[in-house]
């Protein structure tokens, strides 16, 4: 029994150093908030070679909304490159060859590049397309993403004046906020990534990470940082580290924002989170030993930086703690259970969305409606994103499963009849199964004169219950496919 409250107080010890790296990125936006990034001055005629790659894979959906958008960036047309790199087994192909053609014939350099498999996913995309590549700079927009006229514009020109400098990012807005609750809450967390802790780590010197979209690179800088590798499922974040780790600066434009697509689907945001958090607790595995032993960052440096990998650990933590607390319950001459760590662990990320809902929108009360959900979906996906941390730390790369993207723009849009909606998740049987436990906890605690911890548990029970139930819901929601796909040719199926 003695072991179980040591292994407790240390799962509670390091979600409190969770909560209170929240605080302190929250503490460092406010100290930098009201820096201003100035763009320099650049005339058209001195704006370089710019190659803008979008991957894709089975994308019938929103293939021809990005390819549209790519296409009439504001960009010096004999200065302008663009990849479609279209790995799709589906008639995605037919549709991205088709709408390519059409721009062609309206000047604009636009090519559809698809390789014989689909080695390495992502990353093997990105850099068979840059092999391919004639541009200085790459700009890279994911499938769902709609960029405004001007984001070139606004991003390409920060290399010309700082040499050292490899990548820019800029923020992700949202076509589908408002779309429901579910797309709400992750708009709510989103925001508070990008308008508080990107912004706090890029104005104060820490290291940063390329959010897989949205941004533009120094082809030199992905060159001499080790090119893009496929051995993490977060080959946006493990390029990113390498190339700071290697000497490169890296930019966060808070004001440059491009809309994108929020998952409507439960079973959706559970693979996007797993994939995450399998890739992030890769790039610690792979990156930890260069971060500590560099020689040109600071301590705080080196301890953000850590912090910032292994934050997907704190699920596998929270599972942890749960799984201990009834057998510690259970026996009545056990220490008191020390959840003060839970206590500030929850202190910390709801000042960070709060913050990032200030800074960016108008009405920014109104938006936090949406936290309660989020805070229970955040629990409730700490079991598939637990056994994705065991992936990452016990296995190399892995199958890169897309998010589906449905063209929600608004309130408009369905996604139940689509061929890409998912079905439901196994993991789901592992929610239903610890939100049983948790209640049986909750009990435990009311029995054994222990009210602290009866709030934590019914936290987990309702968290786990609200993913799975609304899994559930929304499985029996699925209609049938009204939707007809185009019949792929020998070619188009790889």
């Amino acid at each position: 029994m003695t072991i179980l409250v040591i292994v407790h107080s240390l799962a509670a010890l390091w979600l409190a150093v969770y909560g209170l790296n929240f605080l302190l990125l929250a503490a460092i936006y406010l100290r930098h908030r009201r820096k201003a990034t100035v763009a320099p001055v650049v005339s058209r005629p001195a704006l370089p070679a710019v190659t803008v790659q979008v991957p894709v894979y089975n994308e019938l959906h929103v293939v021809e909304r990005v390819i549209d958008a790519v296409a009439e960036l504001d960009y010096p047309r004999d200065r302008l490159e663009i990849q479609i790199l279209d790995d799709s087994d589906d008639g995605t192909a037919r549709l991205a060859q088709a709408r390519a053609a059409l721009h062609r014939e309206r000047g604009v350099d636009i090519e559809v590049v698809r390789r014989p498999d689909r080695s390495g996913f992502k990353a093997g995309a990105l850099s068979w397309g840059l092999k391919e590549a004639s541009g200085e700079y790459i700009a890279i927009l994911d499938a769902d993403f709609r960029p405004h006229h001007d984001f070139l514009l606004k991003t390409v020109p920060h290399f010309l004046t700082r040499p050292r400098l490899g990548m820019v990012q800029a923020r992700w807005s949202y076509l589908n906020a408002g779309y429901s609750w579910l797309t709400r809450a992750q708009a709510l967390a989103l925001d508070g990534h990008f308008a508080v802790e990107q912004l706090a780590r890029s104005r104060s010197g820490l290291l940063m990470s390329f959010n897989g979209s949205a941004g533009v690179w120094r082809r030199t800088c992905i060159e001499e940082s080790g090119g893009w590798t496929a051995d993490t499922l977060c080959e946006d974040l493990d390029l990113s580290y390498r190339a700071q780790l290697a000497g490169w600066e890296c930019l966060y434009l808070p004001d440059v924002d491009v809309p994108a697509e929020l998952p409507p689907q439960a079973a959706a945001f559970k693979r996007q989170q797993s994939r995450w958090a399998q890739g992030s607790m890769q790039c610690l595995r792979k990156l930890a030993g260069p971060l500590v032993r560099s020689r040109q960052l600071s301590l705080g440096q080196k301890l953000m930086a850590l912090m910032h990998l292994r934050g997907y650990a704190g699920h596998a933590l929270m599972v942890l703690l749960l799984v201990i607390s009834l057998p510690l319950l259970l026996v009545p001459a056990s220490a008191q259970l020390p959840l003060g760590g839970l206590g500030i662990m929850y202190l910390g990320p709801p000042l960070v969305y709060a913050l990032g809902q200030r800074q960016l929108h108008r009405h920014w009360m109104r938006r936090l409606a949406a936290f309660p959900l989020l805070a229970l979906v955040g629990v409730g996906i700490a079991w598939c994103n637990t056994k994705a941390v065991w992936r990452g730390l016990t296995r190399w790369g892995g199958t890169f499963s897309r998010t589906p993207k449905f063209r929600l723009e608004g309130r408009k849009g369905e996604w139940a009849s689509s061929d890409y909606r998912l079905q439901i998740d196994r993991g789901i049987i592992g929610e239903i199964a610890l939100a049983i436990y948790a209640l049986v906890t909750a009990g435990a605690a009311i029995y054994a004169g222990r009210p602290g911890v009866l709030p934590f548990a019914l936290l987990y029970a309702i968290g786990f219950g609200t993913v799975a139930g609304l899994e559930l819901v929304q499985a029996l929601a699925a209609r049938p496919s009204r939707q007809q796909h185009p019949a792929r040719s020998p070619a188009e199926a790889g």
